[in-house]
């Protein structure tokens, strides 16, 4: 990835997570949600792993923790403006009570451990 693309990425990534704490202080999750259902896309292995680096590299500059959740949702839409069919799942285990967020492309863990699919009951897709 060319450099001038990397730093447009980690600005990206940067308005990302602000976009996100401002909308879900504002309107909660409804505000976080994306509206549009991930577009079929063709998965591009090289891009994907470049968005989720470049969101590990940014995510300790942030002012605040970015939790899984908030990391999926950003990773999600910025792989949806790359036209690659990113959707975002919640997940849980009921006892003793543990929940976690990831990204999938195509059925594939993208930005997590593959463990948390295996190991968790679906909550959500979005």
């Amino acid at each position: 990835m060319r450099t001038l693309d990397r730093i447009s990425l980690y600005a990206r990534i940067g308005w990302e997570l602000l976009r996100y704490d401002a909308l879900f202080c504002c309107r909660g999750m409804a505000g976080v949600r994306p509206r549009e259902e991930a577009h079929p896309g063709s998965a591009d292995a090289d891009r994907e792993k470049a968005i989720c680096d470049a969101l590990r590299s940014v995510a300790p500059f942030y002012w605040k923790p970015v939790r899984c959740l908030q990391r999926s949702i950003v990773t999600a839409r910025i792989m949806r403006r790359y036209k690659i069919p990113a959707e975002v799942v919640i997940g849980y285990r009921p006892t003793p009570f543990f929940s976690h967020a990831w990204v999938e492309v195509q059925g594939r863990v993208a930005n997590d451990s593959p463990a948390y699919q295996a190991r968790l009951l679906v909550l959500e897709r979005f």
